[in-house]
Order: structure tokens, then C-alpha cells, then sequence
């Protein structure tokens, strides 16, 4: 029964209760980044900020641990961690890139990919243990997700009603 426990839960690098934390900001501030395109209906809300912010965070941690596993030890084996970072960022870009759109003139998606790329940024410092990074990153998407969107809306009433409502 202990090898059975004990192949389930490998001895890790870094602590359980520590993966488990991560793993749960992630989670909370990827719904923090992804509120605000819940808030305005956009495709790719909460859930999704959510998903890409832990898959990021796996990944990181997957990356940290990688490098301890006792079969990756051969000196032939080599492990870059910053591939995983890497890989990462490309994949989320390709995700986000699939949110913008080009429709009658308008570019639209944009900020919400562009939201799905932070997601997995945050993520992944939160996964490598750069908590603070990750929540001052969490606070300023937070500030151009919420109250930029704010000030320009007020900008964009004031304009129409400088113009008679006209644009």
C-alpha cells in the first residue's frame, strides 16, 4: 500500500501544500484577468482566463520539477526549463490569436487575447514561485481591464454629447 501511495505522490522539489497554492492562485487571479471579458460577454471569459492561467501554472511547475526527476539524472538528458516558458508563450499566443478578428473595418478580440496571453504569463510566474510578479501584473491588468475601460467610456459619452450624439 506505500508503494502505491508513494507512486502516486512521487517525492516532489517543491512541497505539496506549495503546488497546491500555486495552483490555486493561478486559478484566482486568472479569474481576476478574466472577469472583466465575463463582465462584457466576450467569448473568451472567465472560464477561459481560468484554464490558460492553470495549464500555464502545470507547465511551470511540471518544468521545475522535470529537472529533479531521477530518470531525466543521465548526463545525455538535458532539460531547459526556459523551453517550457517558451512553449508557453507560444501556445497561448496561438489561442489569443484565434480570439481577434477582422470584421467590417473593426478589429475586434484584441484585448481579450491580449488578456489570454497575460492569463498564461501569470500563470506561469505563479507556477516558477514569482508571486509578486504575478500579482501586480494580476493588479495592472485589473486597472486597464476596469478602469481605463471606464475612463473611456466617459471619453466616448462626452465626445458623442460634444457632437449632438451625432458619431
Amino acid at each position: 500500500m506505500e508503494q502505491i501511495i508513494a507512486d502516486l505522490f512521487p517525492r516532489t522539489e517543491v512541497p505539496y501544500p506549495v503546488l497546491l497554492a500555486r495552483m490555486a492562485g493561478a486559478i484566482l487571479l486568472g479569474a481576476v484577468i478574466g472577469a472583466e471579458r465575463e463582465y462584457r460577454d466576450h467569448a473568451a471569459g472567465l472560464r477561459t482566463h481560468i484554464l490558460v492561467a492553470l495549464a500555464a501554472c502545470v507547465f511551470a511547475i511540471l518544468s521545475i520539477e522535470s529537472v529533479h526527476m531521477a530518470g531525466f539524472s543521465d548526463e545525455q538528458v538535458r532539460i531547459d526549463p526556459l523551453r517550457v516558458i517558451e512553449a508557453v508563450t507560444s501556445g497561448v499566443a496561438f489561442l489569443a490569436a484565434g480570439m481577434i478578428v477582422f470584421s467590417r473595418g473593426e478589429v475586434k478580440g484584441l484585448t481579450t487575447g491580449a488578456g489570454m496571453w497575460l492569463a498564461g504569463a501569470v500563470g506561469l510566474s505563479v507556477g516558477l514561485g514569482y508571486w509578486f510578479v504575478a500579482v501586480v501584473a494580476t493588479f495592472a491588468c485589473f486597472v486597464v481591464l476596469f478602469i481605463l475601460a471606464k475612463i473611456e467610456m466617459k471619453k466616448d459619452e462626452d465626445t458623442k454629447a460634444a457632437d449632438g450624439g451625432k458619431t
